[in-house]
């Protein structure tokens, strides 16, 4: 069995990144750079497919290294980063400094972690979902919570203090974490071709999206992820009316 050829260096590489994000995530002063660190495990994570159907050299062990790579990339880190800026609140209003009562009031927003885990482990038995997604998927998840990150390191609309807010930060927790599981089907960006006919969502979503991060900037990364939401719920009620219609 052949363990390393270039979808699973992509994957590793995918997994690397989100190693240094979480090194970075709980590394005094160096957040900045765990949007970086993240932008390589998208790549790596959207090529190694890729590369696996360009190469014919698609196997369970690639499909397994691949979940395991995204549990750590789209589904640690993001709890990590929501945990870290919970912890910047909890510590900027304690008086005593009580360290475990920090981490403890923190911990809940590794739900978002534990919900990847479940969205991952039911996506690779989910025969529904070869050409799209039965919930949000854990890489869009993480750009989201990304977006928020950057928002709060940039001060992006002076909204760095809504976002240390205990409830928004717990809403966002609880909203996403539904979301990973929710059963809401989502389009995918798996082109079958590059024509027209067939990619109309995809390619209105890449335009307008493109015009998000030139007008909004960070704040782009999450107002996408609200909108990819928001047409796919739309889409879903839409084909649910015209198959009962039809009917």
């Amino acid at each position: 069995m052949k363990l390393i050829n270039l979808p699973n260096s992509l994957t590793l590489v995918n997994l690397f990144a989100g190693c240094l994000a979480i090194v970075f995530i709980f590394s005094p002063g160096h957040l900045e750079y765990v949007g970086y660190c993240t932008l390589v495990s998208l790549v790596a994570d959207y090529f190694d497919g890729f590369a696996a159907r360009f190469t014919n050299t698609k196997t369970e062990i690639g499909k397994e290294l691949d979940s395991l790579a995204d549990m750590v990339s789209f589904g640690l880190v993001p709890g990590a980063i929501l945990f870290s800026l919970l912890s910047f609140h909890f510590k900027s209003v304690s008086t005593n400094e009580n360290e475990m009562q920090v981490i403890w009031s923190s911990a809940p927003a590794f739900l978002i972690t534990l919900f990847s885990a479940l969205r991952l482990a039911k996506f690779n038995l989910d025969t529904r979902q070869s050409d799209g997604f039965i919930g949000l998927a854990t890489p869009a998840n993480t750009i989201f919570v990304v977006g928020i990150l950057e928002v709060f390191l940039h001060n992006q609309y002076g909204l760095s203090e809504t976002i240390l807010s205990p409830a928004f930060l717990f809403g966002i927790t609880l909203a996403f974490s539904y979301l990973l599981i929710a059963e809401i089907p989502m389009f995918a960006f798996k082109f079958k071709s590059f024509g027209w006919a067939g990619n109309e969502i995809r390619y209105v979503f890449i335009i307008v999206s493109l015009l998000l991060l030139g007008v909004l900037k960070f704040a782009a990364l999450s107002a996408i992820i609200l909108l990819y939401i928001l047409t796919s719920v739309i889409l879903f009620f839409y084909q649910k009316t015209k198959s009962i219609s039809e009917k």
